[in-house]
């Protein structure tokens, strides 16, 4: 397995308490704590993160005008639905 690109190290102050948890993961699963850092980043990233993100791509689409009335999308919704149970 090849080793992935790392950036250049960067600076993080923890409150105390967070950083004795990841001391603990890092110590019981034998691994390092950037490691345990990492993928506590990479999860952040791929949940609440994501969700962040999708939230602004969903304002920005807003704001460029690309958004449709919650009435008509629940009128058309009824439609589809009529339709499928004829």
């Amino acid at each position: 397995m090849s080793k992935p690109v790392l950036s250049d190290p960067i600076t993080l102050r923890l409150p105390v308490d967070v950083l004795a948890a990841i001391e603990a993961i890092a110590a019981t699963s034998e691994r390092p704590r950037s490691w345990v850092m990492v993928r506590a980043m990479r999860y952040y990233l791929a949940t609440e993160g994501k969700d962040i993100l999708a939230i602004e791509r969903a304002r920005e689409g807003m704001r460029q005008g690309k958004s449709q009335d919650m009435g008509r999308l629940l009128d058309e919704l009824d439609t589809l639905n009529k339709d499928d149970a004829a």
